[in-house]
């Protein structure tokens, strides 16, 4: 049976992720930097020294060597060397730079002073239906130096940072294919536990993905997206009741049963039709739609577009943010008519 692992990468897989070049943060002394981006997800470790990362209406996270990071926030964020430097411009500091280096200098560096090095690149979805994974997260999410989880991502650090560094003509792709790996190994840090600022358990998706009942449900609806369930088969399968069941599988992720099932459908048949070239009838069949007509309803009520047009349009270029990282872009679909979709939601 597909295990939470496997089914965390098909997700990641379908979403279309592209990511954007790596950078690189030196700091000395008593140095903080703002950045005014929004919307955008990125991942990252603090390789020597210490720091705080936190996002408008967060707490601050402290950062030390060997930690990964997580930062999902989507509003502006600050990182600093002590909590209570005076900030610049993040934005301002990385146009000064002539690489993909930033240098923070504190007005109080001395010579031989130990410096904080952080290594991040950024990931950017072009499907609408990214907002499925991507809900819930907490803002700053702490991977610990001494965790099993950190200890996976760790190895591809020194690579990705030679990266940041490389001036060849390779090297924009070997470096996006670093940060898509770093980003799944996160997700899974998120899955196994990785903390969050209050060490609360993480929300949504990922968060049910970890629950021993709810995650067995998702695993057994992604395997068998097609075959056409009801909220009581479903609860069947892990002996819960049609009721308990629907009210602990929406409490967790935050969607009723069907009409979950109705967006995982949507986002795999959309990469089919861009990647497999099927027409949207045959498509519609292999993902559990009587009709051409209902899948194509189905599908603009969660992208917003019909399926010819997802089919055909390119997915368009990350746009970089003011920090040089591309922002992420996802659009979180608008409500559905529940009863119409699956009367037995």
């Amino acid at each position: 049976m597909q295990s939470s692992v496997d089914l965390l990468a098909d997700v990641v897989a379908s979403l279309n992720v592209r990511a954007g070049s790596p950078s690189s943060l030196e700091g000395w002394g008593s140095w903080a930097l703002r950045f005014d981006v929004h919307e955008h997800i990125k991942i990252g470790a603090v390789l020597e020294g210490s720091c705080w990362l936190d996002a408008d209406g967060a707490e601050p996270v402290p950062l030390e060597a060997g930690d990964c990071f997580l930062l999902a926030a989507r509003e502006s964020y600050t990182v600093r060397g002590e909590l209570d430097a005076v900030c610049r411009s993040g934005e301002e500091v990385h146009r000064a730079s002539s690489c993909h280096i930033v240098r923070a200098d504190g007005t109080d560096r001395t010579p031989g002073q130990e410096r904080t090095h952080v290594v991040g690149g950024s990931v950017d979805f072009l499907d609408a239906t990214a907002a499925l994974l991507l809900n819930g997260l907490p803002p700053v999410l702490a991977i610990r130096a001494e965790t099993p989880q950190a200890k996976a991502i760790q190895p591809l650090l020194r690579v990705f940072l030679d990266e940041v560094a490389a001036v060849r003509p390779d090297s924009s792709v070997l470096s996006g294919r670093l940060a898509e790996i770093l980003f799944i190994q996160a997700l899974r840090a998120v899955v196994g536990g990785a903390d969050t600022p209050q060490g609360a358990a993480v929300p949504g998706w990922l968060g049910a993905l970890s629950d021993p009942l709810i995650g067995r449900v998702l695993v057994l609806m992604h395997q068998e997206a097609g075959r056409p369930w009801t909220v009581a088969e479903l609860g069947a399968q892990v002996g819960m009741s049609r009721a308990n069941f629907a009210a602990r599988f929406k409490d967790l992720v935050g969607l009723p049963p069907l009409v979950y099932l109705q967006r995982w459908r949507i986002l795999a048949a959309g990469r089919e039709l861009r990647c497999a070239g099927g027409t949207v009838a045959s498509v519609a069949g292999r993902w559990g739609y009587a009709s051409e007509s209902a899948f194509s309803a189905a599908f603009k009520r969660v992208t917003g577009v019909s399926p010819a047009q997802y089919r055909n349009a390119p997915p368009a270029a990350p746009a970089a943010g003011p920090d040089g990282w591309p922002a992420v872009r996802f659009r979180v679909p608008t409500a559905m008519d529940e009863r119409a979709a699956f009367p037995d939601a």
